[in-house]
């Protein structure tokens, strides 16, 4: 089960150049080296287009030694997004 990591508007960005401050990495492509995520989905990540699946989040708090219980975050279901979209395109 894959959950969603949502972040208040905004906060999403920060964390993740937080974690690129804390481990010393210049840049995006950097971090797309570092782990195994595509570089447009982790541009959108940062754009803040889609949530962070919880695994990347949680995986990101580890490498950049940040506390997530101090984080004000809210986890979104398995089925989140795939029920709002269901209901838009059925009517």
């Amino acid at each position: 089960m894959i959950r969603r990591v949502k972040f208040k508007k905004g906060e999403q960005r920060k964390f993740i150049q937080e974690v690129l401050k804390k481990i010393n990495c210049p840049s995006l492509r950097e971090l797309v080296n570092r782990l195994s995520v595509n570089y447009s989905t982790l541009k959108n990540y940062i754009v803040e287009e889609r949530h962070l699946p919880e695994n990347l989040f949680n995986d990101l708090c580890f490498i950049s030694k940040i506390n997530k219980s101090e984080l004000n975050v809210e986890y979104l279901e398995e089925h989140w997004g795939q029920i709002k979209g269901g209901k838009i395109s059925k009517k």
